[in-house]
């Protein structure tokens, strides 16, 4: 304790800098973990939360025994698994499409292109893909125009999900590939240059230099995402579902918000709910960050590489 005090002192000024942070954390995200014991009482607004009588595991198992939670919980599994196959990867392929012009003015001219969305809100979003797939919309008017038959995109439960898919694409990966693009500027230059000498080719540096070299960065990436597969885009549901849809856009965020906001309002039974959502979250992500190690990573928190430990040993038992 003495030691690290006398490394607080030292560098006392970076602790003051980093103390403004810490109390705006502690109070807007470790206090409001106080209500989360709303899970495990049968909440009374005259009581408050603190003088509320205590449940135990009821609102469990209410919650377990209803057929819609199931349904939704299976459901937001499903749409963000697709999510982690189908869109995960395009930030990675942008980045590296990137890379790989040598027009720096187009580059960046594209890079503001496919960024600019991320600026967007879903509300502002989901507005413009009603307009263009509505039936009165340009889509369908191009369609009436050809003579084809008008197609309800926003009223077709089969559309809905890959709606979901490909408005994430449009709206997410410009802004996601700049993290890998960050990533790719760390390469050093002379492996390259090695590699020129040796006559391999643009695609062969960029699978054999650049995607091994940002593979740390993707796999930092994939251990986050996959800490949000009980989370889904709620703004995004929100926004694009309907009642022709509501069977299958009914995830667990809409789910907590039906129950909450639509319904007769009981915040134990809602809260419960959102605590299993962030239980399962954290589940996977040690799940993912494990497997992230297992498979010779370094995993969410770094660290040394599966193997390199080892020969780390050996080294040093040989030099003693």
């Amino acid at each position: 304790m003495r030691r690290l005090g006398k490394e607080i002192w030292k560098n006392r000024a970076l602790y003051i800098m980093l103390l403004p942070g810490l109390v705006w954390f502690f109070i807007f995200a470790y206090m409001p973990m106080g209500g989360l014991t709303l899970a495990f009482k049968d909440f009374n607004a005259s009581l408050g939360i603190w003088g509320s009588p205590w449940s135990g595991l009821d609102n469990f198992r209410d919650l377990f025994h209803d057929p819609a939670f199931l349904r939704s919980v299976w459901r937001t599994l499903a749409i963000n698994i697709g999510k982690l196959i189908v869109s995960f990867p395009v930030p990675v392929a942008l980045a590296l499409l990137f890379n790989e012009l040598r027009m720096r003015r187009y580059s960046k001219a594209l890079q503001t292109v496919f960024t600019f969305p991320n600026f967007l809100s879903w509300v502002i979003t989901s507005g413009i893909i009603i307009n263009i797939l509505s039936n009165s919309g340009l889509v369908n008017g191009l369609l009436q125009t050809m003579g084809f038959d008008i197609v309800n995109f926003l009223g077709s439960e089969k559309m809905f999900i890959p709606m979901l898919y490909l408005s994430e694409i449009w709206k997410t990966s410009g802004w996601s590939a700049i993290i890998y693009m960050a990533s790719i500027s760390g390469i050093d230059a002379e492996q390259y240059e090695a590699a020129q000498l040796d006559g391999a080719s643009r695609f062969q540096m960029m699978m054999h230099i650049t995607l091994p070299s940002i593979a740390p960065t993707i796999i930092v990436m994939f251990i986050l995402a996959s800490g949000n597969l009980m989370t889904s885009s709620f703004d995004q549901v929100f926004n694009l579902s309907n009642a022709a849809t509501k069977n299958v856009a009914e995830v667990l965020d809409m789910y907590i918000y039906r129950i909450t906001f639509q319904s007769s309002t009981d915040f134990s039974f809602s809260t419960a709910a959102s605590l299993f959502r962030s239980v399962v979250n954290m589940i996977l992500l040690l799940a993912a960050d494990w497997g992230a190690k297992r498979m010779g990573g370094t995993g969410l928190f770094g660290g040394v590489q599966k193997g390199e430990g080892k020969r780390e040993k050996r080294k040093a038992r040989k030099a003693a």
